[in-house]
């Protein structure tokens, strides 16, 4: 989850390696655990933990990247909960890789309105409750190629928002309890040297996710998501990162499914969401750079806007961030890095970000 201004992190943690025994030989697991103590605008202080579980399902499988599970969990003064589990494993030789994610949230959220050019004025606060569930199960067919499954459940009630307001003035579905449930597929290429910080390789995958009433889903509707990423080493221990994402959605989608502008991963210094519509496109880059023992910096920026056609996307309505951060390898050995990320977007939209793990 992203902290859009910390006020304090309590970068204590505890690290543990748990050793088994299985056919004389070691199974390695590597448990970090962090306190949190962090101030934002939309929660106030907010009290906490992160943990982060990297593993080998086999140490006798060496050609399979880390596993790695992470958790989240989070309470406010303003009795808001976030809870949420994610992680990706890799089974026999990277035959199988599973990705998931969990997740309940009791959050406030703001909204500004559909499309790219939507007042700073218009911001509306709105609250809801939602479960997420979301699986992708990939098989591979061919050096380097996986063809995959997806599934994604979400479930969205006592949603909160100003009546009469941006929701009921634009139509937006999805202002009363709902249900959602959708089934599709992957096609990936995946040559990244690492699952936590490549610094070489390439990534591309293409996905779709059908949502239907066959499901229980309450709305019908279509997801089509491109990501491409480039890893280029310029010098030792330097990298040049490169994002090219793009989320689009057909049908009746309802608002906590759209495109979504900003966050920490993606455009970072604007608020998750501050523009909202069917489609989004974002390029992004990173400078990636050693400072000493288990630090590290990055500079990034990127570019990208929301869209209700792909065909009206305009060069002049691009929007941009920029920023820097500071990495603290967490497990140097795996390239696992705790990301303290500043941005800064147009106008009034900045954040600082607190994660695990590189943002692509």
């Amino acid at each position: 989850m992203a902290i859009r201004i910390l006020s304090l992190f309590l970068a204590l943690f505890t690290f543990k390696t748990l050793s088994y025994a299985q056919n004389d030989s070691l199974k390695p697991k590597h448990l970090l655990v962090f306190p949190v103590i962090a101030k934002s605008i939309e929660t106030g202080w907010s009290f906490g933990a992160v943990g982060s579980l990297t593993f080998r399902p086999s140490l006798l499988d060496t050609l399979s990247r880390t596993s790695n599970m992470q958790l989240l969990l989070l309470y406010s003064t303003k009795k808001q909960l976030v809870t949420a589990i994610n992680g990706s494993q890799y089974f026999d030789k990277e035959k199988y890789i599973l990705n998931e994610q969990f997740s309940f949230s009791s959050y406030p959220d703001k909204f500004w309105g559909l499309g790219s050019n939507t007042s700073d004025l218009a911001e509306e606060s709105y609250k809801f409750k939602q479960y997420y569930t979301y699986l992708h199960l990939l098989r591979k067919i061919a050096p380097d190629f996986f063809i995959g499954l997806l599934f994604e459940m979400q479930r969205v009630w006592d949603i909160d928002y100003k009546a009469g307001g941006l929701f009921d003035q634009q139509k937006i579905a999805g202002t009363t309890n709902y249900h959602v449930a959708g089934l599709g597929s992957s096609i990936t290429y995946d040559r990244r040297n690492n699952a936590f910080a490549p610094d070489q390789g390439f990534f591309g995958q293409f996905s779709f996710n059908h949502f239907d009433k066959y499901l229980g889903s309450d709305y019908v509707y279509t997801n089509y998501v491109l990501d491409l990423r480039k890893y280029i080493p310029i010098a030792k221990n330097q990298v040049l990162a490169f994002q090219l994402f793009s989320f689009n959605n057909t049908g009746d989608v309802p608002m906590r499914s759209l495109a979504s502008f900003g966050g920490s991963n993606q455009m970072r210094g604007y608020y998750a969401g501050r523009y909202k519509d069917l489609n989004q496109l974002v390029f992004q880059g990173e400078y990636r750079f050693p400072i000493k023992k288990r630090f590290s910096g990055v500079m990034f920026g990127g570019t990208g806007n929301v869209s209700d056609k792909l065909s009206n996307y305009t060069i002049r309505d691009l929007r941009y961030s920029y920023g820097g951060g500071l990495r603290i390898a967490l497990n140097k050995k795996e390239r696992l890095n705790l990301r303290i990320d500043y941005g800064a977007g147009q106008g009034v939209n900045n954040g600082l970000y607190l994660q695990i793990g590189e943002a692509f």
